[in-house]
């Protein structure tokens, strides 16, 4: 049974021909997105005869996955294994992330840095910042995972058809996998170690942070519009009425208005009111596109 690896790869001439060696002796179907490397990248890979996808300019790591999806789509791949191409993953962990799809309990597979306690080698600001993402990620999944930025991830055949990624940044992770639990795809996640020489990212941690914040954000917002507007225009709509009534009984009691509070308590309200609105106005929309895509899927 034949799989695909896929490697997004930018200005890694170093480590990309050590990488290929190793994976051709698992598959003969390696594809390689060379996102705008201003190095020999892509032509290396090449010649080593792997397929290669090339962006004329630097997408971003979202893209290369897109790309490395839509050509593992084109080949009809049963099987795609991702992985980074800094040398930090262990190509010896490839059939742990395999193992669940190919018995058909997974249908993404994430290598996870966080099981077994394996986490003591990521450094501390990366890990506090991977939990936090993590955390609002699965407010939106089916269940629990710890890793939701591994980029060693494994993924079966209903994956590769029905979820292609959007995302050009690295919010593209989450995307994928909010997309996926979305279908009812079911996510499991086995531990693998991280060779971390140092720290080798080559990813700005506030840049990286800030991407996969917002594009999570984002996609929460369509998928579940009534928590993410409704909830706080409630809280927005009970502290503006609190602050008007509090300005009422002091006009009562002393026959003068506090400008602030009631300048607080009319925005307070209006805003709420606003935010409510659109949460239910969004969420009728996102019904009717799931309603009529769904009615699309069965014409």
């Amino acid at each position: 049974m034949e799989i695909t690896i896929g490697i997004p790869a930018y200005n890694e001439e170093k480590n990309i021909s050590e990488i290929i060696k190793k994976l051709q002796k698992i598959t003969n179907k390696i594809i390689v997105c060379d996102d705008g490397s201003s190095d020999s990248t892509g032509q290396i890979a090449k010649e080593m005869g792997v397929l290669v996808v090339q962006h004329e300019t630097n997408l971003g790591y979202g893209a290369a996955i897109r790309s490395i999806f839509l050509k593992a789509r084109e080949e009809k791949s049963e099987f795609l294994i991702t992985l980074d191409s800094d040398g930090q993953h262990r190509i010896e962990d490839i059939q742990t992330v395999l193992e669940p799809l190919q018995t058909g309990k997974a249908d993404i597979v994430i290598g996870s840095r966080f099981l077994n306690n394996n986490g003591k080698n990521v450094p501390s600001y990366r890990k506090v910042g991977i939990q936090i993402l993590t955390k609002l990620a699965n407010t939106s999944l089916e269940q629990n995972i710890t890793d939701s930025q591994s980029g060693f991830r494994g993924y079966g055949k209903d994956v590769i058809e029905n979820v292609t990624p959007s995302e050009s940044g690295m919010g593209v992770s989450n995307e994928i996998l909010i997309k996926a639990s979305k279908q009812g795809l079911k996510i499991v996640e086995v531990p693998i170690i991280i060779l971390y020489d140092g720290d080798t990212s080559t990813h700005n941690p506030i840049s990286h942070g800030s991407s996969v914040l917002i594009s999570t954000l984002k996609f929460i917002s369509m998928e579940h519009p009534l928590k993410f507007y409704g909830i706080p225009g409630f809280v927005f709509l009970l502290i503006g009425l609190g602050f008007l009534i509090f300005t009422v009984n002091l006009f009562t009691e002393t026959r003068q208005i506090l400008l602030s509070s009631a300048i607080i308590g009319v925005g307070s309200t209006i805003f709420g009111i606003i935010l409510i609105q659109s949460s239910i106005l969004l969420y009728a929309m996102v019904k009717l596109m799931r309603k009529k895509k769904l009615k699309k899927n069965y014409s």
